[in-house]
């Protein structure tokens, strides 16, 4: 299994990139690692560990689209980027999947252009995984789609599915429109129709429309919303949490903070492009080393458990 990972992508490339590579290859057996980017400088990181050297390589490229830059026009000027080399990696079988913390939108217009969409689909979606008892939830779109169409919800809803089939066992996912009331007849107009067109094509676990207070419950598997919706919802959470761990941990035993544990986003690394034809985990700007060996765990676990074929079966 061959991951291209955009070393000079993120806050803290590539020293966290590099460091995260071979953390990951040390906790899996089965994965060949390509750093993409400056040979030079990623090769001066890499001296600094003892690590397998039959399993991670670098792929020179002279460019980095910066987190600041605008993300089309940067494609189109840098097209040496590592953003851009791995992508390509992925589209001509070099690389069964990609892994970056680098410019979001950098990222999503790269996969779109170079790996393209599968066919019918009309706009992609990042799917992240929320914690729940004992399992994971994905919540989709959480920031590829600011406004989105009936059509597009149950795309997403389609995909969420065959993403969380391989999260947790269940062919069949639990699926629900995040809304402001259970009623068929809640939500605004994208949602009110995404729910008649999800109903009348008898989707297997469908629930209908689920309300902000049960996300965590468990009721769902599979939550969609546009993507303005669902970042507020992670950004909230991730507040929210921030604010409890600060006001409690002086309160209570260290050994009890582990409760937090699983609702840090190092714990899940990232989250993978839904509607492209390729594996693209889309990684925290700010990843450190062990959010990066998560991304690269959970990319070679989507390509190893076929998600572009269950992604085509369930939009077929």
């Amino acid at each position: 299994m061959r991951i291209a990972v955009d070393a000079m992508g993120g806050d803290y490339a590539p020293r966290e990139l590099v460091k995260g590579s071979i953390e990951a290859v040390a906790g899996q057996s089965d994965i060949k690692l390509l750093l993409v980017g400056d040979q030079q400088v990623i090769q001066d990181e890499l001296s600094r560990y003892t690590y397998p050297r039959d399993r991670i390589d670098i792929v020179h490229c002279t460019q980095v689209v910066e987190m600041n830059e605008h993300p089309s026009l940067a494609l189109r000027k840098k097209k040496d980027s590592s953003i851009v080399v791995a992508n390509s990696m992925v589209k001509h079988g070099k690389a069964d999947a990609l892994v970056s913390c680098g410019n979001t939108g950098a990222q999503m217009a790269a996969a779109v252009f170079i790996l393209g969409r599968f066919a019918g689909v009309e706009r992609p979606a990042i799917a992240a995984q929320i914690p729940i008892d004992n399992s994971w939830m994905v919540l989709l779109d959480v920031g590829a789609n600011v406004d989105c169409k009936p059509r597009q919800l149950v795309q997403f809803a389609l995909m969420g599915q065959a993403y969380a089939s391989i999260l947790t066992g269940n062919p069949h996912p639990t699926v629900a429109l995040l809304s402001n009331g259970e009623e068929e007849t809640k939500g605004n107009q994208a949602v009110i129709e995404a729910y008649g067109k999800l109903k009348n094509m008898s989707v297997p676990g469908f629930l209908g429309n689920i309300e902000g207070r049960d996300i965590f419950t468990g009721k769902s598997e599979v939550i969609v919303c546009d993507g303005f919706t669902g970042n507020i919802v992670l950004k909230a959470v991730e507040g929210f949490l921030s604010l409890v761990i600060e006001k409690v941990k002086d309160k209570i035993d260290s050994n009890d903070m582990v409760v937090f544990k699983d609702f840090d986003y190092h714990q899940v690394g990232g989250a993978p492009l839904l509607g492209v034809d390729g594996v693209s985990v889309v990684c925290h700007g700010s990843s450190r080393a062990r959010a990066v060996a998560n991304g690269i765990e959970l990319a070679a676990r989507c390509a190893q458990n076929d998600m572009m074929g269950r992604l085509r079966e369930a939009l077929s």
